[in-house]
């Protein structure tokens, strides 16, 4: 009541509609379980959160993770694959999701029938349609061949996101940005993505590119969005290949495969000097990046995601110490995600419950989706 504030009748009518649509339970009432002290004794409720599942995706290019969770959000079975990314016709691309929400769904002991709300994040910029715009080479059509239109044969309430958009949802939910309302996520493994939260509002653009980072091939010293994991490797590598390892040196002589930008981060650790300038120059690479965040948007927070993200330390404290020369605003605080490689199919869990929260009582379905769980 205090909440809604709607009388008493009312809010009771409206629990008793949601008890017969079967997304609440009624539970003893407060004289029954001791808490009653004097008046009417209080009706108590409970979501029914086994009543349906929602599905969170990280659809990359090369794998698949899949979440099924109830509808608080709690996971149910997770499951991670990894698949063919040069195979990326529509059809493949479109078998390889439905198989592994089928698969997960079976090791959830679920079935399609339960499935309230699926959300998928993608690769590619997706407006608030679940489309994504032409790309010169096709790729971003090829990341989504009409995924939405696929899943809504069977899924009540599909959602599409970006990727890095999905990463910012699972920060602001229960991780690095958690309270806060401006703030930037950087996915910054192989390519740099970016979900940006403004006034607690997800930026999406009006065809889903407030995040692409292409622009980073024009800013001076950044040069490109391949990301700060892919960066590192190419900075060894580069060197080894030109010579320029010291004699003796622990890279010398590694297969390329082994020349990665964690082995240098892992020997800068131990006190490598050579490794040392690898993790400085990834330093002023995360502070001019961060810098532009800072001018374009002004965040209170710029957090790094992605599997890079715990190897990072040593080059966030690089850029940290050379941040307040670069941004001419308040300088934004600067953090490393700690929900690693899954935060993309987290965020997906969340946007999907919270779809689902926003539409459920809009479908007509509704009704016979939640039967059979009474």
């Amino acid at each position: 009541m205090a909440a809604t504030g709607l009388t008493r009748t009312t809010t009771i009518d409206a629990l008793d509609e949601l008890i017969d649509i079967g997304l609440l339970r009624e539970l003893p009432n407060a004289r029954a379980v001791g808490e009653y002290r004097k008046g009417r004794p209080s009706r108590r409720f409970d979501l029914r959160s086994d009543a349906a599942v929602v599905v969170g995706m990280h659809a990359g290019r090369s794998h698949l993770t899949t979440t099924i969770a109830d509808l608080r959000g709690n996971p149910i079975a997770t499951e991670m694959r990894e698949i063919d990314g040069s195979d990326d016709s529509p059809t493949s691309r479109r078998d390889a999701v439905l198989t592994a929400i089928d698969s997960a769904l079976l090791a959830a002991g679920q079935t399609r029938q339960g499935v309230l709300a699926a959300c998928l994040g993608i690769p590619a910029p997706v407006d608030a349609h679940g489309n994504s715009p032409s790309h010169r080479d096709a790729f971003w059509q090829r990341m989504n061949p009409d995924l939405r239109s696929m899943l809504e044969d069977w899924v009540p309430i599909v959602r599409l996101e970006n990727d890095a958009s999905l990463a910012a949802i699972a920060e602001g939910a229960v991780g690095a940005a958690t309270g806060c309302r401006d703030y930037v996520v950087l996915l910054a493994g192989d390519r740099f993505g970016a979900g940006v939260v403004m006034d607690g509002r997800l930026l999406r653009g009006a065809h889903g590119g407030a995040g692409e980072m292409a622009a980073f091939g024009k800013v001076l010293d950044v040069g490109s969005a391949n990301g700060m994991g892919s960066r590192l490797t190419e900075w060894v590598r580069e060197a080894a290949a030109a010579g320029e390892l010291p004699p003796g040196h622990p890279l010398v002589g590694l297969p390329e495969d082994q020349l990665t930008g964690r082995a240098a981060l892992d020997l800068a650790r131990s006190g490598d000097a050579w490794s040392r300038s690898i993790v400085e120059r990834g330093g002023e690479l995360m502070a001019r990046i961060t810098a532009v965040f800072g001018s374009l948007y002004d965040p209170s927070r710029v957090i790094v995601a992605g599997a890079v993200a715990e190897d990072l330390d040593q080059v966030a404290e690089v850029a940290r110490a050379l941040l307040p020369a670069e941004v001419d605003l308040a300088v934004p605080e600067l953090v490393l995600s700690s929900l690693g490689a899954g935060s993309v199919a987290t965020g997906a869990v969340h946007a999907a419950v919270e779809s689902a929260r926003a539409d459920v009582l809009h479908l007509g379905v509704v009704p016979q989706l939640l039967a059979a769980a009474r």
